[in-house]
Order: structure tokens, then C-alpha cells, then sequence
């Protein structure tokens, strides 16, 4: 290849070894094949389907390994990588969707997208009669995308010495801090961490009587923060069938969607014994916060709704312990479910004038996000940390004198100004690809402003959940599918890599 292209040549190389490592993972369904076979249409159609999946990953895989030579990647080439890779990665990963359930193409992409970003938009239906090996499927992508899909290959990266530069272009899912030295015992600390907790939730779940299978599906999909369940009704399901501890299974997966929105460093930091983490840096504090007041607000719409301020003021007595217990599981569920962008739901947002104003502190919780180097979606709450004390540091010049120099400082830290800037700039991004994702919505469905603008800020925040009912979102127009598809890429690898991916001179 010529040399203006020698970049393309090392993107390719490395792409292919991560479809090589991708063709191992869609075995792994294979077991509740086995498991489950001749139950809810696991058979051979569904071992057919992951066993050829696997086959064209691998064999695309290495035949792109032996074709393009590996080489030094620079933090171009490794963010256009990662878009490239999410990409191809989300089309091998939609091929099982195809075979076994003869959804079309576009569809199977969009859920699988949505698996691997760990957004959470479904448009599947059915999901309680699908066969099991699929609904495993969709919970592995969560997981596998949670803390970075890439990470699994950086073995095969740092071959061609651009292993740090992949590091940066995921560095949104593990901050810049490392409680190890080395690139791969970091990983192998965070891998562990991350492995051990969704163990953990899975074996709570079972001792909570959910089934296994249900229970490492949920564990999966919670750590992910990916919201992904094998029920149409989600987390409601145990409520809606009277399960005798829906209460501690909706308690138990609250803990757990915590433990995914914060820095998996402030987890390592804890586990050794530093207790100080939970408090001790400015982001963790505004996410403390931003809990607390969200479920404040919530708390105050579910008590208006079940009549409890009333009987408080007409009674002078609080509503039934039971009922306050309920509204208040509730409110912390939905908070932190939409907070994290994990998704899950246990009902619906009322209609009145406290529902109302949920719906539209929902969408500032989009915007929020979970903390840097978690697994969660949203802008994160360190940046909008960033942003209060930018916006605080320019009222205090203008109380000042214009002439005033006040550094940015963040936990004794002066912020450098590429990073206050590097900041705006995605802020601005985001806010225009919201934008322009509502006016597609609107233009192409019949989705209200408020319903338009809640889909692209799901997609773009990985969050799931929107005011776009899943029957609409099933049915909603192509245009806006690959718009939704284009906005949870960009979301996942906070926007520039894939703006690299329209720029020529880029893959120079």
C-alpha cells in the first residue's frame, strides 16, 4: 500500500485481530444452546447461527491480519480504529440476530450496536418466548462492551507499539489514573474487578430465588450498566408476577448500577483499604449529590401521585410506611437506573404536574451521566464539575477586574486549558448532535418535540430509556435507526473519532 495510506494498512491489521478475538465470544452462547436446547426455539437454527457467526468473524479476521502488516498506530489511527472496530464489531455481532430470528439487517445492527455501547434501545419484541441463547447474547454484548471492547486485544496491539494511544482513545471508561504500573495491569486489575462484581450480582440474584439464567443476564447487563433483560417488561416483571423478593432483587441491582456508575479506580482504591475514595476528589462528590437531589425530586412526584402529601396535610399524618417504602424504591430505582444509563425499568412516569417535570429532570440526568473510568454513559459528572467551576471562575473575574488570571483548579489541580477546551468543544458537540438527532426524529416520525429530542439524547448518553414507546421506536422510520445507530457510536467514543471517520486526510 502506498505510504500516504500506511495507517489504513495498520487499522485494518489490528481490526482484524479484534474480529479474531470477537469470533472466539460468539461461541460462548453456544452453552445455553446446549443448555436450553429444544426449549423456546434453541436448536440447531440457533447453534447454526452463532457457530457461522463465529466462523466469518474469524476468517474476516485473519484474513485481514494477513493482508495489512501491523505498524506503529498514533492516537489517530487508533481512534479511528476503535470507531472502525465498534463498527464491524456491532455488524458480526448482528449476524446471529439475522440468522436465528430472520430480523432484517438494519435491525439486527441497531440492537447490536446498542449491545456493545452498552445504550440499551431495544427493538426487539417478544423477548419472554425468544430463545435463550439470543437473550445471552444480547446481555454478553453489554458486558463485553462495558469497560471497552478493545481492551481485549490490546495484547495484539502493543505488537505495533500503539497500545498507549488505544489506552487514550477509551479513556473515558478508564481515567488517566492507574493503580498499577503498566497499560495490562491496569486492565487485569479493572478485568477483575469488573469480573468479580458481576459474579457477585449474579449469585445475590440467585439467592434472591431469581432463576439463573435471569439472574446472569441481570448481572451482566447491570455492571454494563447496559439495562438489557430477557423480559419485555423489564425489571417489572418480578413485581408484575409477585416474586417474593422483587423488593431486595430491585435493591440488590440499585447497588450494583452505583457500583457501574463510579470510577471503577475509586472501587480499587476502596477494595485496598483507602475508604477516603468515596468522598475525597470533587466528581465523586457531585455524584453523592446529584443522587441525592434527583431523588429528592422524584421522591416528592411518586408521594404527589399515591396522594401521600395530601393525606399529610388533611390527616396530619405521613403516608403508610409500606407506601413511603415503595415510593421511595422507586424514586432511588429510577434515578440511578437512568443516572448510570443502565435503563432498567419498574414503571412508568406519571402524566400530572409532578410526571411532568420527572420527564424533563430525566433528560438532565441523560446529560449527567456516571463518572469518568466507569462503565456508564452521559457528558460525566467530572466534566460537569469542569463546567460549574468554569462557569464560577468567569463571574468572579467580572466581579473582579477582566484582567484577573484565576486558574481552574479541580481537587488542587490547575486544569490545563487544551482540557478546559477539549470540554466545551464536546459539550457544544453533543448538544448539536441532540439537536440534529431531534430534528431527524421529528422529520421522519410522528414523535412529539419532547418525544424527538428524549430519543437522540438516549442514543447519545448510551442511556436506553425514552419517551418514545417501543412499539414506535420498532416501527420508527430507517433514517432515524441509523441516526440513533450514528449518535450511540459517537456517544461511546465521545464524538471525534467518529467525526475522524468523514475526514480524508485522516486516514492518511
Amino acid at each position: 500500500m502506498r505510504n500516504g495510506f500506511r495507517r489504513v494498512n495498520c487499522i485494518f491489521h489490528f481490526v482484524g485481530g479484534l474480529l479474531d478475538i470477537l469470533g472466539v465470544i460468539l461461541l460462548v452462547p453456544l452453552i445455553p444452546v446446549l443448555i436450553y436446547w429444544g426449549q423456546r426455539g434453541d436448536g440447531w437454527l440457533s447453534a447454526t447461527a452463532f457457530a457461522l457467526s463465529a466462523t466469518i468473524s474469524f476468517s474476516l479476521g485473519l484474513a485481514l491480519r494477513r493482508k495489512f502488516k501491523p505498524q506503529t498506530l498514533d492516537t489517530t489511527g487508533s481512534m479511528l480504529m476503535c470507531a472502525l472496530g465498534w463498527l464491524l464489531a456491532s455488524a458480526m455481532g448482528a449476524l446471529p440476530l439475522v440468522i436465528a430470528l430472520g430480523s432484517n439487517c438494519l435491525d439486527a445492527y441497531f440492537e447490536a450496536m446498542s449491545g456493545f455501547t452498552t445504550t440499551g434501545i431495544t427493538i426487539l419484541s417478544g423477548l419472554d418466548e425468544m430463545p435463550r441463547s439470543i437473550l445471552f447474547w444480547r446481555a454478553l454484548t453489554q458486558w463485553v462492551g462495558g469497560i471497552g471492547i478493545l481492551s481485549f486485544f490490546l495484547l495484539i496491539i502493543s505488537q505495533g507499539g500503539g497500545a498507549h494511544h488505544m489506552f487514550g482513545a477509551e479513556s473515558h471508561k478508564i481515567s488517566s489514573g492507574r493503580p498499577a504500573p503498566g497499560l495490562f495491569n491496569t486492565l487485569r486489575i479493572l478485568w477483575a474487578i469488573y469480573a468479580v462484581f458481576t459474579a457477585l450480582a449474579a449469585l445475590i440474584l440467585v439467592i434472591e430465588k431469581m432463576p439463573v439464567f435471569d439472574a446472569v443476564c441481570h448481572a451482566l447487563t447491570t455492571l454494563s450498566t447496559g439495562g438489557f433483560s430477557p423480559h419485555d417488561s423489564s425489571i417489572a416483571f418480578y413485581r408484575l408476577t409477585n416474586h417474593p423478593n422483587y423488593r431486595l432483587i430491585e435493591y440488590t441491582l440499585v447497588f450494583f448500577m452505583m457500583l457501574g456508575g463510579i470510577n471503577f479506580l475509586v472501587h480499587y482504591r476502596v477494595l485496598t483499604g483507602d475508604f477516603r475514595a468515596l468522598w475525597d476528589n470533587i466528581e465523586i462528590r457531585y455524584w453523592w449529590r446529584f443522587l441525592a437531589a434527583f431523588t429528592a425530586i422524584i421522591l416528592a412526584e411518586h408521594l404527589y401521585k399515591t396522594g401521600a402529601f395530601g393525606a399529610l396535610f388533611t390527616r396530619g399524618i405521613p403516608v403508610r410506611l409500606s407506601d413511603f417504602e415503595q415510593s421511595l424504591r422507586n424514586s432511588i430505582f429510577q434515578v440511578v437506573s437512568i443516572i448510570t444509563s443502565t435503563g432498567f425499568a419498574t414503571e412508568g412516569i406519571g402524566s400530572d404536574f409532578f410526571g411532568a417535570m420527572a420527564k424533563q429532570l430525566f433528560l438532565v440526568m441523560m446529560v449527567v451521566g456516571g463518572c469518568v473510568g466507569s462503565t456508564s454513559g452521559g457528558f460525566k459528572v467530572l466534566r460537569v464539575a469542569i463546567l460549574n467551576r468554569l462557569m464560577f471562575r468567569e463571574l468572579f473575574k467580572l466581579r473582579t477586574s477582566d484582567k484577573a488570571s484565576a486558574a481552574l483548579i479541580i481537587d488542587k489541580r490547575t486544569i490545563p486549558q487544551d482540557e478546559i477546551h477539549r470540554v466545551s468543544a464536546l459539550f457544544f458537540t453533543w448538544i448539536v448532535l441532540v439537536l440534529l438527532g431531534g430534528v431527524v426524529t421529528a422529520l421522519f416520525s410522528s414523535q412529539g418535540p419532547l418525544q424527538s429530542i428524549s430519543g437522540m439524547f438516549s442514543a447519545v448518553g448510551n442511556i436506553g430509556p425514552c419517551y418514545i414507546s417501543a412499539a414506535d421506536m420498532i416501527s420508527i422510520h430507517p433514517i432515524v435507526k441509523i441516526t440513533y445507530i450514528l449518535g450511540m457510536l459517537a456517544g461511546r467514543l465521545e464524538v471525534l473519532p467518529v467525526l475522524l471517520l468523514f475526514s480524508r486526510k485522516a486516514w492518511r
